[in-house]
């Protein structure tokens, strides 16, 4: 059973910065592109970014130029580094890849935005 787990979220301030953490319990993880997502109270969950295998990364457009992802394959884990925070992100954010047929999420971490 794979298993991902999310870490550094928290509570920051408009403009400040966080970097969320998310490591995988199996070496799968790394022949998989890696996303984050989020999911803010009462809307749909979102793609924020994605890092393929070979390092190639997409954004959101709203966070584009604020936040970065990335990944270290020897420690299985992948990395959102979050700047210049807006009260719109907060969320639960869910570190996520997909290997086959199968679909593995994190258990999510919370991100609040607030001053």
């Amino acid at each position: 059973q794979v298993q991902l787990m999310e870490s550094g979220g928290g509570l920051a301030q408009p403009g400040g910065s966080l970097r969320l953490s998310c490591a995988a319990s199996a070496t799968i993880f790394g022949f998989s592109t890696v996303d984050w997502f989020r999911q803010a109270p009462g809307k749909e969950r979102e793609l924020v970014a994605s890092i393929s295998v070979d390092g190639v990364s997409n954004y959101l457009n709203s966070v584009k130029g604020r936040f970065t992802i990335s990944r270290d394959n020897g420690k299985k884990s992948v990395y959102l580094q979050m700047n210049s925070l807006k009260p719109e992100d907060t969320a639960v954010y869910y570190c996520h890849f997909l290997f086959g047929s199968s679909d593995y999420w994190g258990q999510g971490t919370q991100v609040t935005v607030s001053s």
